[in-house]
C-alpha cells in the first residue's frame, strides 16, 4: 500500500475511533445530566404506566435549573428508608396505615431504590384521603388519572389532614389501593427527586406523553 494511502487509512481509523469515545462521553452525559431512562416495576401508577412501560425522565430541569416539582407532576425520586421495609415505616410513629392520618414525617435516612409516583401536594398544603380522593386545602381534588381504590386494602382514607412541610412533596400512585406511597411513609424532600417523567417510549403501543 503507497504510504500516503496508509496514512490516509490511519487518520480515517484514527478519526472513528475519536469520533465514537465523543459519542459515548455525550450519551453518557446526556443520561447523568439531562435524560434518563427509567423501566416502570410495579402497578402503582395503572391506568397512567403500565408494568414494564419505559419512559423518559428529565433531569436537566430540577436537578440544573432547580425547577420544583409541580402537583399533577409524575417523578421519579429516593424515598426514604421507612418505604424500604415490607411494613413501611413512618417518621411520625402514631401516624400512617391505620392510624387515620397520613405520614407527616419521613425517616430521616434516604433510601437507595428509586420510585415512580405522582406529587399531590406540595410544601405548606393540608392534605388529607378520604375513599382514596386527595382532599387537598379542604377541597376535592380533580383527579381523573387515578384507579378507584378497594376499601379493603386499607390505604384508601385518612381523612384526618397533615400540612406537607416547606421543601418537601407528598407523593401517590394514581393505583390508590395498590401503591406504597407518602401515606405510609411520608413525604419527600425535594432534594431527592430526580426528575420528571414526560415520555413513554416503550412498548411502540404505549408511545406518547408519561402522563
Amino acid at each position: 500500500m503507497p504510504p500516503v494511502l496508509k496514512q490516509a487509512r490511519e487518520n480515517k481509523l484514527v478519526e472513528t475511533a475519536l469520533f465514537l469515545v465523543i459519542a459515548i462521553v455525550l450519551a453518557v452525559g446526556l443520561q447523568a445530566f439531562v435524560v434518563k431512562p427509567y423501566k416502570i416495576p410495579s402497578g402503582s401508577m395503572e391506568p397512567t404506566l403500565h408494568v414494564g412501560d419505559r419512559v423518559l425522565v428529565n433531569r436537566f430541569a430540577h436537578r440544573i435549573l432547580g425547577h420544583d416539582p409541580k402537583i399533577g407532576d409524575i417523578v421519579v425520586f429516593n424515598p426514604p428508608a421507612g418505604a424500604d421495609p415490607s411494613s413501611p415505616i413512618c417518621g411520625a410513629a402514631d401516624q400512617g396505615q391505620g392510624t387515620g392520618t397520613p405520614c407527616s414525617r419521613p425517616t430521616p435516612r434516604k433510601s437507595k431504590q428509586s420510585f415512580i409516583k405522582r406529587v399531590v401536594a406540595v410544601g405548606g398544603d393540608s392534605i388529607s384521603i378520604r375513599g382514596g380522593s386527595v382532599y387537598l386545602n379542604g377541597k376535592k381534588a380533580n383527579e381523573p388519572f387515578a384507579a378507584a381504590c378497594d376499601p379493603a386494602s386499607g390505604a384508601c382514607d385518612f381523612p384526618n389532614p397533615i400540612t406537607v412541610p416547606k421543601g418537601y412533596v407528598f407523593m401517590m400512585g394514581d393505583n390508590r389501593g395498590n401503591s406504597d406511597d407518602s401515606r405510609f411513609w411520608g413525604p419527600v424532600p425535594d432534594s431527592w427527586v430526580i426528575g420528571e417523567a414526560f415520555a413513554t417510549y416503550w412498548p411502540p403501543s404505549r408511545i406518547g406523553g408519561a402522563g
